[in-house]
């Protein structure tokens, strides 16, 4: 085959495709395969491409790139194959499209079924009396721990008592000490623990501050309704301000951080909540702290998430002398701060940040304090600063004392019997860690009604 230099196959009725094996008559220089029945492709040899017409007519099918013959069937489908490839790219990507969207549908649709799932403001019905969730715990076995550990919450355990429950101190097996708020029992029909009950595992489940109290879980059964948090160790200020021998540690300075502490966390939940919330209780006996004597508020019961779309008026909540309320029916001053008090909003809790502060300087309540400032007397406004500030500890010198009349001027402010003159706690806030006035003369020497000048409440 390889000396062959002319071959005709014309005549013969051969059929099938023409052979691959053509390649190797490398000598072959003529080649006739006319009327016979071969299709497919001619090889892609020379020989065949110049072959005359003539030499491969009257076959069945032949096709290539020879003169006289139809084109490979590869170059005829290539434009069809790209319209299918255009047509597959279009499917995929409309496929993908559709997958894109049902993702993007089912999302939606869990966040909105998970925040309906959420505890609302509102009783839990029947159905649901054994709800109980603790993060990061087996909740089951948290429960039985707490029982366990509280001998069923024996009030050895107890470390304080509030109006919807009384808060016990757990330890639990991993060692990890916890408190437990336990709500106070309620006759059939009564909804106002519930209501505290749901209000305050919504607040605390949607903010996160390190001057608010962490809520680690809670528990809605028929037997219990249980809040479980991260336990402090220095227990309420109340209850430190009340206690003699330990007060003395309480300093001007950590006084000034839990005052500051305070003040950042309101600002936060005022400015940077959406929607905003409002406490209604800030009071000594709901800030905590730790062994670090920094300040955590606790108690969201009575918190408030403003709507501003809504009116937001309440019935009243809070702690009696922390609340301008407590100007009106001591004082009758007028029947409009009632309308004031009664709508919850962001200076409610300013007035109450305000009877807080001057408490903490104090070492007491400022209730006949307050009585006085507001009746401008005399006596009360040509009284030295000194003799309001705690007696326990020494007087403040330099720094601090420059502190401590700051921090007085804008309790004071806070105190303002219009709301709407009171500063905002982003304001307080940020003049807490600014602001430290000047001493025109030593403590000791000012004036009250200096302070309440500097407050912009003269007169007021």
């Amino acid at each position: 085959m390889k000396q062959l230099e002319t071959m005709n196959l014309s005549h013969n009725n051969l059929s099938s495709s023409i052979p691959s094996t053509f390649d190797q008559s490398t000598s072959l220089t003529s080649i006739d395969i006319s009327y016979n029945e071969f299709e497919g492709p001619i090889p892609d040899l020379a020989i065949f491409q110049k072959a005359p017409i003539t030499t491969l007519q009257n076959n069945r099918g032949l096709c290539g790139n020879a003169a006289g013959l139809k084109a490979w069937p590869k170059a005829i489908a290539n434009p069809l194959s790209k319209r299918s490839n255009q047509f597959l790219v279009i499917i995929l990507v409309s496929l993908l499209g559709t997958v894109f969207i049902i993702f993007i549908i089912v999302g939606v649709s869990l966040i909105v079924f998970r925040r309906v799932r959420k505890i609302e403001d509102k009783p839990r019905e029947a159905q649901n009396d054994n709800l109980f969730a603790i993060w990061s715990y087996d909740g089951k076995m948290v429960y039985k721990n707490i029982i366990a550990a509280t001998e069923e919450f024996d009030s050895k355990y107890c470390i304080g008592v509030g109006g919807c429950g009384s808060v016990y101190k757990v330890e639990l097996p991993t060692n990890q000490v916890v408190a437990v708020k336990k709500l106070h029992s309620v006759p059939d029909g009564e909804t106002s623990n519930q209501k505290a009950f749901t209000s305050e595992i919504r607040a605390l489940t949607e903010i996160r501050h390190r001057n608010i109290v962490k809520l680690y879980g809670f528990c809605s059964h028929s037997q219990h309704s249980l809040l479980v948090y991260e336990f402090l160790e220095g227990g309420s200020l109340m209850k430190l301000l009340s206690i003699e021998e330990g007060v003395k540690a309480f300093d001007w300075n950590k006084r000034a951080n839990v005052i500051k502490g305070v003040a950042n966390a309101l600002s936060y939940m005022h400015h940077d909540c959406s929607p905003p919330i409002i406490h209604r209780d800030i009071s000594s006996k709901n800030v905590l702290l730790d062994r670090e004597f920094e300040a955590h508020i606790s108690d969201f019961g009575n918190a408030r998430f403003l709507n501003p779309d809504l009116s937001n008026w309440t019935s009243l909540a809070g702690t009696f002398g922390y609340m301008a309320l407590g100007k009106l029916l001591i004082f009758v001053v007028a029947l409009h701060e009632l309308a004031y008090t009664m709508e919850v909003n962001e200076k409610y809790n300013v007035y109450s940040f305000g009877v807080f502060t001057l408490e903490i300087i104090m070492g007491k309540h400022p209730g006949d304090l307050i009585s006085s400032l507001t009746s401008s007397a005399f006596t009360t406004l040509n009284m030295p600063l000194k003799e309001v500030l705690d007696q326990r500890l020494s007087l403040p010198m330099n720094e601090a004392a420059r502190e401590v009349l700051s921090i007085a001027k804008i309790a004071i402010a806070c105190l303002h019997n219009v709301p709407q003159s009171r500063p905002t706690m982003q304001q307080v806030s940020q003049k807490l860690s600014t602001q430290k006035l000047h001493l025109p003369t030593t403590l000791h020497m000012i004036k009250l009604g200096e302070v309440v000048d500097l407050g912009g409440l003269s007169g007021a």
